[in-house]
């Protein structure tokens, strides 16, 4: 297949992550052309002004359009992109210099219509940022859904570092309006039309997360909240290790309740698991600071996705409304 790679970039309100994510896309060491596709998704903070200072370094187009969500604005992105493999990346997302070429070395090797690539955290980031980035992608917390050589069950990417190729996004039909859950709810939809996905290991990008513990909190209850939704939309893709964050918690609620009534094994158990947290954090990030905070934000995570998938869960099997009555926040809007 001769391939031409349009990368398509939906931002809201983000000119300077748009700045670092081109000046890392002008230094790629990629010998062939590729195209950028900036789509500003209704901001009113807009990165035209950015754009237009890498458009004698970079085969560049910007669109802006009315605010429908970032899955909406991708395949708005990949309806005017000229090429006929996209790359789909958050807009606080850095490449390293050989992203496009691994990512072509592996379609060369052996072609696949859709791929993720792992999702890694730079030695500039913050402590916050390296200790979230470790349990967004740890096999001891995630079970490696977001890149890495682990993964638990087949591997669906992830829409801040996915390819597609034209022809399977046409025949799986694009992005849906759910957010977050936009990019697993393709994969599903990939794979129904006869295509398969593929981890490239090598394909990493630094994804800069612009967050705080709220924020953090905020997003894995709704990745938590919308899980069962695609469970529901996707018979078969369910699975019980959905479940492990609500058990961990209620788990650990009842090892505290046991300790304190002189039964502490059920929490010693916590407490290694935790240690081996924590010393995994260490090893891979060499930061007593961040390995420290590994273990504050797989408690933020694992609340936060417990309380959300359980809530979620209950209402869809409890309720005769429709998940988009039900958690009209995790849907944008049809325009």
């Amino acid at each position: 297949m001769n391939m031409l790679f349009s990368i398509i970039v939906p931002v809201y309100n983000r000119p300077e992550e748009v700045r670092e994510l081109l000046e890392s896309l002008q230094q790629q060491d990629f010998q062939k052309d590729f195209e950028v596709v900036i789509v500003e998704d209704g901001s009113t903070e807009r990165s035209e002004d950015v754009v237009e200072k890498f458009r004698d370094k970079l085969t560049i187009s910007y669109y802006f359009k009315e605010n429908s969500g970032p899955g909406d604005s991708r395949n708005f992105g990949m309806q005017k992109a000229k090429g006929n493999y996209f790359i789909i990346l958050d807009s606080d997302c850095i490449l390293p210099k050989q992203y496009l070429t691994e990512v072509d070395k592996e379609l060369a090797r052996e072609f696949v219509h859709c791929f993720g690539g792992p999702d890694a955290a730079d030695a500039s980031f913050t402590t916050v940022q390296k200790a979230i980035n470790y349990v967004m992608t740890s096999f001891l917390t995630t079970g490696g859904i977001r890149g890495g050589e682990k993964t638990v069950g087949k591997f669906q990417p992830r829409s801040f570092n996915m390819g597609i190729s034209k022809d399977a996004f046409e025949k799986a039909g694009g992005f849906g309006r759910i957010h977050p859950g936009e990019d697993p709810d393709l994969t599903f939809r990939v794979w129904k039309a006869g295509f398969e996905t593929r981890l490239f290991p090598k394909a990493f990008v630094y994804h800069k997360r612009r967050i705080d513990w709220n924020k953090f909190y905020i997003q894995v209850n709704k990745f938590g909240m919308v899980r069962p939704i695609l469970n529901k939309w996707h018979p078969g893709t369910a699975k019980p290790t959905y479940w492990f964050p609500t058990l961990f918690m209620l788990g650990m609620c009842v090892a505290i309740i046991l300790a304190i009534i002189g039964l502490w094994l059920p929490l010693m158990l916590y407490v290694f698991y935790f240690s081996i947290l924590f010393l995994d954090a260490l090893i891979r990030n060499k930061d007593i600071k961040v390995a420290i905070l590994t273990i504050y934000a797989a408690l933020v995570q694992f609340t936060g996705y417990g309380i959300g998938f359980f809530k979620s869960t209950m209402l869809l099997n409890f309720s005769n409304k429709e998940a988009e009555e039900l958690f009209p926040k995790l849907f944008f809007k049809k325009k």
